[in-house]
């Protein structure tokens, strides 16, 4: 049995806009020293999955930069490995020329590629909702079912505006999907979220993307799901763990300080010992902490000079805090430089950025402050 994996990696840009004005979804930093692709590619390459094909869509340059030759997944290899797809890789993939929106246009403008895969299963997924999932046993659980798509859910309680970004489905005793609500503008309460993960068999998708071509369907979940709920076997499976959905600045924000404060929810996603989460290794020196520094409550990764007071952050490689600098309960990104007496609070700041001394940012939990890529401050 052998299974391979298509990864959309833009999917979701429009949820987190401020993040992917210059990158992909899949790009977005996370978690210290990891991308959000991170995720979804672990996760496919400890089920053993060997061909893994990431579907591009505009910005990923530093999508490319990261993944490089995927040595750092084990997946430089003559046969298979890791394969970025750009757009409408044939010249007959979209008459309109224009870039998809949906993940069945995206499957649609690779439907060349599709057609010529030859494994039996494929496992799908996005890059806006983080776990450590063991897709094996998803893999393992579709076989046995004999579902035509078996979809990774979770129970989670969601409010309006959670619920408006989420496809939501009812699921009887036995298993099977019996409703599927796409973005409903009025649910609250519990429910089961999709968590954009679903395999399928080859053949099944094969067929899939060739239907939506002759009756030009646009959504995956509207077109095709929803119409054929009733005369085909749609399954679902239960995830237990944790699981992070990210749509928005906020629950960025929200997310990356709770890998802080709950210490049980950092290690289901990073100290699962049969399931590690790769990522691209810089090899950078050791973090500098100074006679003057004070650090408390961090994620702190190499690379980075620490002069001043750190509390409650995430401080991705390369960052500095000048002296008498102090910062808490904010998220810095690569090579961001704090001069010295800057005071920040609730702050998200991209790569490269320059705060000044004397500089005074503050946000709230709900609305962190963010400083876009080489601002200077």
């Amino acid at each position: 049995m052998s299974a391979v994996g298509i990864i959309f990696s833009n999917i979701h840009d429009r949820n987190i806009s401020e993040l992917t004005r210059v990158r992909t979804m899949a790009s977005i930093p996370y978690g210290c020293r990891y991308r959000l692709i991170d995720f979804a590619l672990s996760n496919m390459v400890n089920a053993g999955i060997g061909t893994i094909n990431v579907i591009t869509h505009y910005n990923y340059q530093s999508l490319m930069d990261h993944i490089g030759s995927g040595k750092d997944w084990d997946m430089a290899r003559r046969s298979g490995g890791i394969k970025i797809l750009p757009p409408y890789i044939s010249a007959f993939a979209n008459n309109q020329n224009e870039l998809y929106h949906t993940r069945l246009e995206a499957l649609k403008s690779i439907n060349h590629f599709i057609q010529g895969m030859a494994e039996d299963y494929v496992v799908m997924a996005d890059c806006d909702v983080i776990c450590n999932i063991d897709l094996q046993d998803l893999i393992n659980d579709h076989v046995e079912s004999g579902a035509d798509i078996t979809f990774a859910v979770q129970k989670k309680v969601l409010s309006k505006e959670a619920a408006r970004r989420n496809t939501i489905m009812t699921v009887d005793e036995a298993g099977r999907i019996t409703d599927i609500k796409s973005k409903p503008n009025t649910f609250e309460g519990e429910a089961d979220m999709c968590l954009n993960i679903f395999v399928c068999t080859r053949r099944y998708l094969q067929q899939m993307v060739l239907d939506a071509i002759a009756h030009d369907y646009k959504s995956m979940t509207k077109d095709i799901l929803m119409r054929t709920l009733r005369q085909c076997n749609y399954r679902a499976y239960r995830f237990e763990g944790y699981s992070a959905e990210i749509s928005s600045i906020e629950e960025y924000f929200t997310h990356s300080m709770e890998l802080i404060s709950d210490k049980e929810k950092y290690d289901s996603l990073f100290n699962v010992e049969e399931r590690p989460v790769f990522t691209k290794v810089r090899n950078s020196p050791p973090t500098y902490y100074s006679e003057t520094s004070d650090v408390k409550n961090s994620l702190i990764a190499d690379g980075c000079i620490i002069d001043g007071t750190v509390e409650n952050c995430i401080l991705f490689r390369g960052v500095k805090v000048g002296k008498g600098a102090v910062v808490k309960n904010s998220v810095l990104f690569q090579d961001t430089f704090v001069g010295d007496n800057v005071s920040l609070n609730c702050v998200v700041s991209d790569k490269n950025v320059v705060i000044h001394e004397g500089v005074t940012l503050s946000g709230a939990p709900t609305l962190p402050f963010y400083l876009e890529k080489r601002k200077m401050i």
